[in-house]
């Protein structure tokens, strides 16, 4: 008997900022895409592609982290809670140091945050790089943390370009107020869950998970209408009954065609 596996992957979720985009929209659902629940969830955005003019928008971005409030989660306020283990702070600060080893440029630096009463918490606040490429380890790696990737383009071919590369399919956004560029973000895009001025395009329930290429394994998604399918074993049964009045009649030779 075969065994069915779904697997939900890995994830590095991009989004295109376009020139023409809201900015204050935009830089709010950054801010809280990429450094809510402390950057660990698969849904959050790792990587910003920042197209032409908009690359011009990071001091603004950076000013924007700034203000979210690292503590407790239990504390009221609370923007940006701890990550959830020793070894989980020691993975992201050690992605933090091997970023600025691999030459990407640290706009702002979250580790080692003055929380009052939790002085020995397991915190990380808003992280920034600019200057991203492929083979960064901050970029090839999940971070599962408060640390944002900035990378640039100089169009939006350009940019979905960048997206298709990567190996994984399991979210993105873009942010623009043309409804020219979302289409052709939406037709071209390689990436089974997208968002259009939304950060994380988590459908409800109804709708399946629809992460594509490394961000899945098997043919259906964890939840919605293809769950049921998963979860369904087929049987096929093929079945003739007799009346008790006809069990003794004997062979039937012939074959009759209406």
């Amino acid at each position: 008997n075969g065994k069915r596996v779904q697997c939900m992957m890995g994830a590095k979720n991009h989004a295109i900022v376009m020139p023409d985009a809201n900015k204050e929209q935009t830089l709010n659902a950054l801010a809280g895409a990429a450094f809510g629940a402390a950057g660990q969830r698969c849904m959050a955005l790792s990587v910003v592609v920042l197209v032409g003019e908009a690359q011009k928008w990071i001091p603004e971005l950076v000013e924007k982290a700034k203000t979210l409030k690292v503590s407790a989660g239990v504390e009221k306020g609370t923007d940006v809670g701890p990550v959830v283990s020793c070894a989980a702070l020691s993975r992201v600060e050690g992605l933090i140091e091997r970023g600025i080893a691999d030459g990407a440029k640290l706009e702002l630096d979250g580790r080692k945050p003055q929380v009052a009463g939790y002085e020995k918490g397991n915190f990380v606040g808003p992280t920034v790089f600019s200057g991203v490429k492929p083979g960064m380890a901050i970029y090839d790696q999940e971070i599962f943390g408060p640390v944002l990737c900035l990378s640039a383009a100089a169009d939006i071919d350009e940019a979905i370009e960048f997206i298709n590369s990567n190996p994984n399919g399991n979210g993105t956004a873009i942010f623009t107020q043309s409804g020219a560029a979302a289409r052709k973000f939406q037709e071209e895009i390689d990436v089974g869950q997208v968002g259009i001025n939304v950060p994380i395009p988590v459908p409800v329930p109804l709708f399946s998970f629809s992460g594509s290429r490394a961000s899945k394994l098997g043919d259906l998604g964890p939840y919605g209408k293809q769950v049921v399918l998963f979860y369904t074993q087929t049987k096929t049964v093929t079945a003739r009954w007799f009346d008790d009045s006809t069990i003794s009649h004997g062979v039937n030779t012939t074959i009759s065609l209406k």
